[in-house]
Parts: structure tokens; C-alpha cells; sequence
């Protein structure tokens, strides 16, 4: 079978047959590998940040205490996003290589 060239973002691939998936495959498990490493990565941040916000003795709580209980959930929907851009990475990745 011969090679076919292809442009792939600024370099060549030469593959045969059907290795075009799998190295699809392989970049989006690449780049969902490193969302989801920069996001675990900015967890703790996020979570200093709201504790500072939401403090007892801050602006926000002396206002509206429940504003600060709601900012506390911040860092948990945060959590879940990258969770949840794992599962979605993951099942691209699958359906794409014709798994699911």
C-alpha cells in the first residue's frame, strides 16, 4: 500500500491505511491529558481565592451570608468541569477509533 502524505498542524504524518484515526486518537487524548492536568493544576488556587472571599470576616459575609455559603461551591462545579472534560475526551477519543 503506498504512503499518503498529509498536512497535520505544521508538520507531515505519513501513515497507510486507517492510522489517521489513531493518531487523532492519540492528539486528543494529548490535549485532553493536558486541560485536564492545567485544571487539577488551578484547583487549590481557586479554592484560596473563594475561601479569602467568602471568609467570615469579609465584605461578602457581613452583606450576605448565604452569597458567601454559595461561592464556597466554587471550587466543587470546578472539580466537576474537569471531570467532566476527561469523560467527554475520553469518549471522542473511543468513538472516534470506532470503540463506541
Amino acid at each position: 500500500m503506498k504512503s499518503q502524505r498529509f498536512l497535520y498542524p505544521s508538520y507531515f504524518i505519513y501513515f497507510v491505511g486507517g492510522n489517521k484515526i489513531i493518531i487523532n486518537m492519540i492528539a486528543n487524548l494529548i490535549g485532553g491529558f493536558v486541560s485536564i492536568l492545567v485544571g487539577t493544576s488551578l484547583i487549590a488556587p481557586v479554592a484560596t481565592e473563594v475561601n479569602t472571599a467568602a471568609s467570615n470576616t469579609g465584605a461578602l459575609y457581613n452583606s450576605t451570608q448565604w452569597g458567601a455559603t454559595v461561592l464556597k461551591l466554587v471550587p466543587g462545579f470546578f472539580a466537576l468541569s474537569i471531570l467532566g472534560i476527561g469523560i467527554a475526551v475520553t469518549y471522542t477519543s473511543l468513538r472516534q477509533a470506532g470503540i463506541v
